[in-house]
């Protein structure tokens, strides 16, 4: 099946506070181009989700680029054969991420270290011993993750720093999501609260998908548009999701195999 759709996703922290003009130039400049998707825009920066033919997607980011201020942004590109998006959303928000913690603004600190794809499956190919966090929801657990992660069981981002009080502060931590934008704040939180030894995932689930493939990870990985997930080759495989427990349902499945759906 030929892949005609671009999608694109990425984010920036940087502190914003032209937000409603430049909502407005964004939103004139996507819809110009006909792309579909969501931009959410706060004080603390900017993330973007978007979709549609390639030239318009990269007409888009050259357009971005000429922002000085996002000019070093980057994006991880994947494609399919439609629009995984319905609309055009521009939004403006307190945080481009929600945590709900003051002391948390990664514009203003310094960032914990990224490890590389490659030097995490190195790490995990040796077994080193470390703390695995998948910083994610319950449900998008449940869809795939690194073996061995450790799992909080929370529903949204804003229940981090109560899902991690017990954990060991002085094991090195490495965590991921799905692109890198949780983590960005995750590690910060937790290099607040003591934790010796902090790094994020470069590039996420996503971008360790495109440098390391599959190993060490099972399954696929949710992402937020109507492809669902995606397997480590960025590819939709036809999973869908549960409208009752959120979960993965195989296109193989007759149904959710997690709750009574």
């Amino acid at each position: 099946m030929t892949m005609q759709t671009l999608n694109i996703a990425g984010y920036k922290f940087i502190e914003l506070n032209d937000l409603t003009s430049l909502r407005n130039s964004l939103q004139d400049k996507c819809s110009s181009l006909q792309l579909k998707g969501t931009i959410l825009l706060s004080p603390e920066g900017i993330n973007i989700s978007l979709a549609g033919t390639k030239q318009a997607v990269m007409s888009f980011k050259t357009s971005l680029a000429g922002d000085e201020r996002f000019a070093d942004m980057r994006f991880h590109h994947t494609y399919s054969s439609y629009l995984p998006f319905k609309h055009l959303k521009v939004k403006l928000k307190n945080e481009i991420i929600t945590l709900r913690q003051g002391d948390v603004a990664p514009v203003n600190v310094n960032r914990a270290p990224d490890i590389s794809p490659s030097e995490l499956k190195r790490w995990l190919d040796e077994k080193r011993d470390i703390t695995l966090l998948d910083t994610r929801n319950d449900y998008e657990y449940r869809f795939g993750t690194f073996a061995g992660a450790l799992n909080l069981h929370i529903h949204n981002f804003g229940e981090l720093p109560e899902a991690v009080r017990n954990l060991d502060k002085q094991k090195p931590l490495v965590m991921f999501c799905t692109g890198g934008i949780r983590c960005e704040k995750a590690a910060i939180y937790m290099m607040n609260q003591g934790f010796s030894e902090v790094y994020q995932l470069d590039g996420g689930i996503l971008g360790y998908f495109a440098q390391a493939g599959g190993a060490h990870y099972e399954g696929e990985c949710f992402v937020f548009d109507e492809r669902i997930a995606l397997d480590s080759y960025l590819k939709y495989n036809g999973t869908s999701q549960c409208t009752q427990c959120q979960g993965p349902i195989s296109a193989n499945d007759a149904g959710c195999t997690s709750c009574a759906a």
